[in-house]
C-alpha cells in the first residue's frame, strides 16, 4: 500500500550552515507541540516551537557538553534517534565505525580511503535530557514524583565506546560484527533507531541484517552514579533482549512507539538507493524474550510503502503528530532533501503521512 499524504510542515532554521538541513536524521515531537531534531555531523539538538499555519521555527540550539560528559568535544555524535518520554529528551548516536570516502580527484588516493576506517568515541552515546518548559537542563524536579528530580545521564563510558557495546561483544548474533570492526555502511552495526518507555529502550539497527532479518535490541536502564547510566538485568540474568523482523530485508532507520505498538520506518542497510516502508508491531511492550517476527504473524504487518526518489529524499527520522483530525499521524523528515523540498533558505518541508 502507497502511503497517503496529509500535508507537509515547514521547518525553519537559522543555521548559514546547509549541512543541518541536508543532513537531518531525527526528529520527536514533546507534549508543548515542540518539535527536536537531531543532525548526523553535529553535537547539539535543535528545537523549533509552532508558528501556526503549518510552521515550525524560533531555531534554538542546545549543545549537548552543556548537559552530559562527551568523550571529547570534536568527535561526531552521529545522531540516529531522538525520543520523549516522562520528561526526558532521549537521544543516541550511531555506536558505528565509518570507511573513508572517495573525493573523485586523485584513483590512488581514493583507493587507499577505501582502506581507512575510523571511530569516532561520541558516537557511543545514549542519553537522557530533562525538559523543563520546553528547555533542556541538567536537572529539575519531576512531575509527578518530587522526590525524584529528572537528571541529565547517559550510558556509562567504557574505554573510546559504552558499556552497551562492552555486553554486546559476546553476543552470539552481534559480536563478530562489533569484533572485526566491519563498518556501518557494510552491513556492520549501526543504531538508527530509538523509542523509548518510561527508561525502556528499543534500539533499532540499520545494519547488520542476518540473513534478511533486521533487529531490535531492547534494553532497560537505570541510574548507577550522578550523571551515569547502566544496565538493568531483566530479570533471567541477560542485560538486553534481541526483536529479530522480516521487514523484507531492510534494515531499521527509525522507530517511535504508537501505545503499545512499535513504529518501523526501514530501508536499505547498505550505501545504496532503494525502497523504504514502514511496519508495525504490534504489543510491543508485552514480551519478555527474544523473539523472531514473521510478517505471516499478525503481529507484524506492512502499513504503507514511502515515495521512491532516486539520489534524495532518505526518510530518517519519524514522530507522532496530530494532523487534521487525525491524533496520531506520522511526520517523517529527510537526510538529503530533494531540492523541491526547500522553497527558501534555511527551510525544508517534513511530510505528515496518514497512519493506517
Amino acid at each position: 500500500m502507497n502511503a497517503f499524504l496529509l500535508t507537509r510542515i515547514l521547518l525553519q532554521f537559522q543555521s548559514e550552515d546547509d549541512d543541518l538541513i541536508e543532513e537531518i536524521s531525527a526528529v520527536t515531537r514533546t507534549p508543548d507541540g515542540s518539535l527536536w531534531v537531531g543532525s548526523d555531523e553535529y553535537l547539539s539538538i535543535e528545537r523549533l516551537t509552532p508558528m501556526g499555519d503549518g510552521i515550525y521555527g524560533g531555531h534554538k540550539v542546545f549543545h549537548l557538553k552543556d548537559y552530559i560528559d562527551l568523550f571529547d568535544h570534536d568527535s561526531e555524535v552521529d545522531i540516529e534517534g531522538l525520543d520523549y518520554s516522562d520528561g526526558y529528551i532521549w537521544v543516541t548516536g550511531s555506536h558505528s565505525l565509518k570507511r573513508n570516502k572517495t573525493k573523485g580527484k586523485k584513483n590512488k588516493k581514493d583507493i587507499k580511503n577505501l582502506s581507512e576506517i575510523e571511530r569516532d568515541p561520541n558516537r557511543y552515546l545514549i542519553a537522557r535530557l530533562p525538559v523543563l518548559n520546553g528547555e533542556l537542563v541538567k536537572t529539575c524536579s519531576h512531575s509527578v514524583d518530587e522526590e525524584t528530580p529528572l537528571t541529565a545521564a547517559s550510558v556509562k563510558k567504557v574505554d573510546n565506546h559504552n558499556l552497551l557495546m562492552e555486553i554486546l561483544a559476546e553476543d552470539e548474533h552481534l559480536g563478530k560484527f562489533l569484533t572485526m570492526n566491519i563498518p556501518s555502511k557494510d552491513n556492520g552495526f549501526d543504531i538508527e533507531g530509538l523509542a523509548v518507555k518510561d527508561h525502556k529502550l528499543f534500539l533499532g539497527l540499520r545494519g547488520p541484517v542476518l540473513r534478511g532479518w533486521a533487529i531490535i535490541i531492547e534494553i532497560e536502564l537505570e541510574n548507577s552514579a550522578p550523571g551515569i547510566l547502566t544496565l538493568k538485568d531483566l530479570g533471567d540474568g541477560s542485560y538486553y533482549r534481541k526483536h529479530f523482523l522480516d521487514l523484507n530485508g531492510l534494515g531499521i532507520r527509525e522507530l517511535c512507539l504508537n501505545g503499545d505498538d512499535l513504529i518501523i520506518l526501514a530501508g536499505p542497510t547498505m550505501d545504496l538507493e532503494g525502497a523504504m516502508q514502514v511496519f508495525r508491531l504490534k504489543n510491543v511492550l508485552d514480551y519478555s524474550h527474544n523473539n523472531l517476527w514473521e510478517q505471516k504473524a499478525d503481529c507484524l504487518e506492512t502499513l504503507f510503502n514511502l515515495p521512491f526518489t532516486i539520489g534524495s529524499d532518505h526518510a530518517e527520522g519519524l514522530a507522532l503528530y496530530p494532523c487534521l483530525g487525525y491524533e496520531n499521524a506520522l511526520m517523517i523528515v529527510y537526510d538529503s532533501p530533494n531540492e523541491n523540498r526547500r522553497p527558501q533558505d534555511h527551510s525544508i518541508f517534513a511530510d505528515v503521512f496518514r497512519l493506517p
